[in-house]
C-alpha cells in the first residue's frame, strides 16, 4: 500500500513539473536550490547581515539588495541567498542581544556625560518595551532589547520572525524589481545620475539650513534680555 501510494505520488508530482513552468518560479528556486557562483558573495552577504542585525553599521541590507540582483541574473541562487542572509540576521540579532544584556545597561548607567539624560532614555526604553514588547524588539536594534532584559523565550521567536520577514521582503522585492531598476539606471547614464543626486543632496542641505535658521530666530526671539531674571529652573 504505501509503495503504491509512493508510486502515485511521485507520479503526480512528475506531471506537476511537466505542465507547470517551475523553472522560473520561486517555487522551484526554494525546493531545487543550490549554492552556486562564487562562495565570496556569500560569505560576505552573511558577514554583512550578521553586523547589521546585531545593531551595528554594516551594509547587510544593501549586500542583500545586490545579491538578489545578481541572482536575478543567473549568477547566484535567489534561495540561497534569502537563506544566507536569514541566518547572519539570526545569529547577528542573538550575540547584539545578549551584548545589550551582558553590558549594555552597565555601560548606559556609568557616571559620566549625560547621566541624567542616559537615565531617562532607560527608563522611558523599559516603559516602552513593558507595554509593547514585540514591535519594540522588531524596530529597535538588537542591542537595545538586551539593554531592556528582554527575556530569550520573548526575544528568539520575535528574532527569527524579524530575520525571516526582512530577508523575504527585501529579497524577493530586489530579485523582481532591481532589473528593472538597473536597466533605467543604465539607460539614464550616468550624468542624469550625478544630476539626480545633486539635485537631492541640494534640497536635503537646503532643508537642513532653513530648519536650522529657524531655530536661531526662535532662540534669538526667546532668549531673556540682559539683566532680566529667567524663569526657568534646571530639572530637580
Amino acid at each position: 500500500m504505501r509503495l503504491a501510494i509512493s508510486a502515485s505520488a511521485w507520479v503526480g508530482l512528475a506531471s506537476i513539473h511537466l505542465h507547470l513552468p517551475l523553472h522560473h518560479s520561486l517555487f522551484h528556486h526554494l525546493f531545487h536550490h543550490r549554492f552556486h557562483g562564487p562562495p565570496f558573495d556569500y560569505v560576505g552577504l552573511a558577514f554583512g547581515s550578521f553586523v547589521s542585525s546585531a545593531g551595528f553599521p554594516g551594509p547587510g541590507e544593501a549586500l542583500l539588495i545586490a545579491g538578489a540582483i545578481i541572482a536575478a541574473t543567473g549568477k547566484l541562487d535567489i534561495a540561497s541567498v534569502i537563506a544566507i542572509a536569514f541566518a547572519g540576521s539570526v545569529v547577528g540579532g542573538i550575540v547584539g542581544w545578549m551584548i545589550g544584556l551582558k553590558a549594555g545597561r552597565t555601560v548606559l548607567t556609568a557616571p559620566g556625560p549625560l547621566y541624567r539624560a542616559r537615565l531617562r532614555a532607560l527608563e522611558r526604553g523599559d516603559r516602552i518595551f513593558h507595554r509593547r514588547v514585540a514591535i519594540a524588539v522588531i524596530m529597535t536594534p538588537a542591542w537595545v532589547a538586551g539593554i531592556h532584559h528582554v527575556r530569550s523565550r520573548i526575544y528568539q521567536p520575535l528574532n527569527v520572525l524579524a530575520a525571516a520577514v526582512w530577508a523575504l521582503v527585501v529579497g524577493l522585492v530586489a530579485y523582481y524589481v532591481g532589473p528593472s531598476v538597473a536597466d533605467l539606471v543604465g539607460d539614464l547614464g550616468l550624468l542624469a545620475l550625478i544630476v539626480i543626486g545633486v539635485i537631492l543632496i541640494g534640497g536635503i542641505l537646503f532643508e537642513i539650513f532653513r530648519r536650522r535658521r529657524g531655530g536661531e530666530r526662535h532662540d534669538a526671539d526667546g532668549s531673556p534680555q540682559p539683566g532680566s531674571q529667567s524663569s526657568w529652573a534646571p530639572p530637580e
